[in-house]
């Protein structure tokens, strides 16, 4: 069996067909930490689509709709007769069961919601090594009443009878649980199961076939044309840029644009870091003013965001006829970007696929159309964690790979209200105090985020016996996995008074600091 498509690009040995679970791409994460390669699909995906991509499995992901409701989301029917191994998750399981003929109601006694022990019937097949008692994720309102001609139950918690279940001559399999949510003891052995000993699946989506496969694409796509691409000096962009510079060599060239609202000495690192000491040519766009210009008196944070957002590819544009010719653009696009804009996720009330947007992205669609530039995207169909292993992989320090994230308008949305220099110089000192401490203090990458954030507002002080009138400075830092949800950070007393002292002693304008103690949701990280 070939291992990929027509395009070149692998095949997924195991598709997930997503029915709008906020734990669609957790899936495909936790089959990808078994070395084996998947992708997330749209649940509408036609079983001669999948007949096509012939997958080793197929698994259904969960979803907040009743199989038994109206318009909720279904399978093609013909999936069953594929012969291609299918485990369903929650919603999946319901699904498999109520299309093969089982009866799925409305739970008559207590729903199952969080940590359940479960009680293990049969310990072989897709619960061998899942010990019995061992806690499993539940969340689910609605149980299955009666299984279908062919199923066996394999195990059951306290309130729900089939909570996995089996026809194991057709290697259809289901569980009413979150096997792939950290809370779920187990939840790895029973994937691995499913991945190695029914699907049949081989480990070999590493990080080192991942770079071979595609430094061989980007030479077969690319040729002997010159590709541009826009850098950021984050980890997305940073690992791109090494990729690139060993398939293509000095047909790359490297733009930063520098629109003033980076961290402080961050221009200058960037372009020793990346054009001196790595020998990737980088263009040094020097459009502050121009950025700064554009912002002033403007005070709505989604303004900002549209007008800094525009305002690039103008400049982009402009810079990129005056370096070219280009024939490619690169672009930093991962795979949830992708997902999300290709819309996998599902209305609960009608049953479609919609695009759920709580931000824009930047890599997937935002350049004009009148671009003349073809895309070089070889970073499309992984996830962050796994962009983090390629980065180390080619070289790429620990200093990038494991920089926290920052927004591409930068400090410009870390200053509510209007952006000026003078908010500027200060929240970068701010900034840098806060940085240099969390490091000093060995917490550096114990933390998702840490950065500071300037109010539009003054309050009363006193500083060397004189009354003051400054800004207050909030103090955000978040701990988190993939930044979906995060909690606030419990730092030591003792380091958020150093930072607070330092930040009122050193810079200027400020003389309060404030600790953001708010998770998300039901807040965001950033504050705009």
């Amino acid at each position: 069996m070939s291992q990929t498509q027509p395009d070149g690009q692998r095949k997924p040995a195991i598709v997930i067909l997503d029915f709008g679970s906020q734990y669609s791409e957790l899936i495909a994460r936790r089959v990808r930490e078994t070395e084996v390669f998947s992708l997330v699909l749209g649940y509408s995906t036609s079983a001669e689509e999948l007949r096509e991509m012939a997958p080793a499995g197929i698994i259904l992901s969960g979803g907040p709709s009743s199989v038994y409701a109206e318009g909720a989301p279904l399978c093609d029917p013909e999936i069953w007769n594929l012969g291609i191994p299918v485990l369903g998750v929650c919603y999946g399981m319901q699904l498999m069961v109520q299309q093969l003929g089982g009866v799925v109601e409305a739970a008559t006694g207590k729903a199952e919601y969080g940590k359940a022990p479960l009680e293990v019937d049969d310990p072989t097949d897709l619960l061998t090594n899942v010990d019995n008692g061992s806690t499993m994720w539940m969340s689910h309102g609605d149980s299955v009443k009666a299984l279908p001609d062919g199923f066996v139950r394999l195990a059951h918690t306290a309130n729900t009878p089939e909570a996995a279940v089996a026809d194991h001559n057709r290697k259809l399999y289901g569980v009413q649980f979150h096997p792939e949510v950290v809370h779920s003891t187990c939840g790895m052995a029973l994937i691995r199961n499913f991945v190695y000993h029914i699907c049949g699946c081989e480990p070999d989506w590493t990080t080192d076939a991942f770079i071979e496969e595609a430094v061989a694409l980007v030479r077969e796509q690319v040729g002997d044309k010159r590709v541009l691409l826009a850098l950021s000096g984050g980890v997305d962009s940073s690992t791109l840029a090494f990729l690139l510079k060993k398939a293509i060599g000095d047909q790359l060239t490297c733009m930063f644009i520098d629109q003033g609202f980076m961290r402080k000495g961050e221009p200058e690192f960037l372009m020793d870091f990346f054009d001196r000491k790595f020998n990737i040519h980088v263009e040094y766009i020097n459009a502050r003013q121009r950025f700064l210009e554009k912002l002033n008196g403007i005070t709505d944070p989604e303004e900002k965001r549209k007008i800094i957002g525009t305002e690039f590819i103008r400049v982009f544009e402009e810079e990129s006829k005056r370096l070219g010719p280009f024939d490619y653009l690169a672009q930093g696009t991962l795979y949830p970007d992708v997902i999300e804009s290709a819309g996998t996720n599902v209305d609960p009330k009608t049953g479609e696929r919609v695009a759920v947007k709580i931000k824009s992205h930047h890599n997937v669609g935002g350049l004009p159309k009148d671009l003349q530039f073809k895309l070089v995207e070889p970073l499309r169909k992984l996830f962050k964690d796994e962009v983090r292993k390629v980065g180390r992989n080619l070289g790429l320090p620990e200093e990038i790979v494991r920089r926290h994230p920052f927004p591409g308008p930068g400090l410009a949305i870390r200053i509510l209200g209007e952006v000026t220099d003078e908010k500027l110089d200060c929240l970068r000192d701010a900034d840098l105090i806060v940085r240099e401490e969390i490091k000093e203090a060995g917490l550096y990458h114990d933390i998702w985020q840490a950065f500071a954030v300037l109010l539009p507002v003054r309050s009363v002080g006193v500083m060397g016996d004189k009354r003051t009138y400054a800004w207050p400075i909030v103090l955000r830092c978040v701990s988190s996995e993939d930044g979906m949800t995060a909690d606030w950070s419990r730092l030591p007393a003792d380091l958020l008074e150093k930072i607070s002292n330092r930040i009122v002693n050193e810079v200027k304008g400020v003389n309060r600091v404030v600790l953001d103690i708010t998770s998300k949701p039901p807040g965001t990280i950033e504050w705009e």
